[in-house]
């Protein structure tokens, strides 16, 4: 690589675009980790009994009585959350960044850690819309079939929940999945700078392979603080309004699944949900990567 004079900049907007559209390939990736972890996480509400033993389970009963491209049920939701989500998370911590460079010296690793953390709870409320179809979608086949949704895409999801529970279901768990991009941003920000610091003292060479140890070593200790707060998030958003759904909050949640299902319910999902994300931040990286990469060759 060149020094950074030798690149050629790339204008914030399509620095934004580049990050949403990095993310969106990331999630044509893994979607059907999401997929598994999100059914590991309603497996066994409102009941005592457990529906799945594992993820291996869900995988071999979804090929099995829904067919392998149902792995894929929701992925336009999935890519309609990258493309909020990510995009406003990148757009609003660049900007910070920006702003909070004096002089070309950077801010401290404390307060870029405070503006990721913003930058996620925003990125988190714009995308809610999108996740809470997402949940739904993924969640849809362990229901009795008088009792699916079917929803064709995300865009018929969020037209059919305005028209049948109302604006408001849009932004069910918004709280809980503004607490978990708080939560996630941070152990992000402090574990992966912190492994790559360590693994490069190990003689690690600074390349891709580098990259993906230090986001799944983050990726293990992120998925260890934010799967409580994700699986509260994910019931709460799966819920149908009204019916007494309507009154479900965090603390409720929480204590019902601990009361119900036991404390290490909490981090059900928890290897789908940890392979999922270290992953996924390695090849939004990639993806990112070749972007730039294609912009600049471009506009030679």
């Amino acid at each position: 690589m060149g020094t950074n004079q030798d690149l050629k900049p790339i204008p914030n907007g399509l620095k934004f675009v580049f990050g949403g559209s990095a993310g969106m390939m990331g999630t044509c990736v893994v979607q059907p980790l999401d997929l598994l972890k999100n059914r590991m996480q309603m497996s066994g509400e409102g009941s005592k009994t457990r529906e799945h033993k594992s993820s291996i389970h869900i995988l071999t009963s979804v090929v099995k009585n829904e067919g392998f491209f149902k792995l894929y049920n929701g992925l336009s939701a999935g890519l309609l959350r990258q493309a909020t989500y990510t995009t406003t998370r990148l757009g609003i911590y660049t900007y910070l960044l920006e702003l909070t460079t004096i002089d070309k010296k950077p801010p401290s690793f404390a307060l870029k850690a405070l503006m990721g953390m913003f930058a996620g709870i925003c990125g988190a409320f714009v995308g809610t819309p999108s996740e809470v179809a997402l949940i739904r979608m993924t969640s849809d086949g362990r229901l009795p079939p008088e009792q699916r949704r079917n929803y064709r895409n995300v865009f018929d999801a969020l037209i059919r929940i305005y028209r049948e529970e109302g604006i408001a279901t849009w932004f069910k768990g918004a709280v809980p999945t503004m607490g978990r991009a708080m939560v996630v941003n941070a152990a992000q920000l402090a574990t992966y700078s912190q492994a790559k610091q360590q693994l490069l003292a190990l003689d690690f060479h600074d390349g891709i392979f580098l990259h993906f140890m230090a986001s799944m070593i983050s990726g293990l200790a992120t998925t260890i603080a934010s799967m409580p707060v994700d699986i509260v998030k994910t019931r709460i958003q799966n819920a149908k309004s009204g019916g007494g759904k309507a009154s479900l909050n965090f603390v409720s949640v929480m204590g019902g699944i601990i009361k119900d299902e036991g404390v290490l319910a909490l981090w059900k999902g928890f290897w789908p949900y940890y392979f999922r994300l270290g992953p996924h931040t390695v090849l939004t990286f990639i993806f990112l990567e070749q972007l730039n990469s294609a912009y600049r060759r471009m506009s030679k």
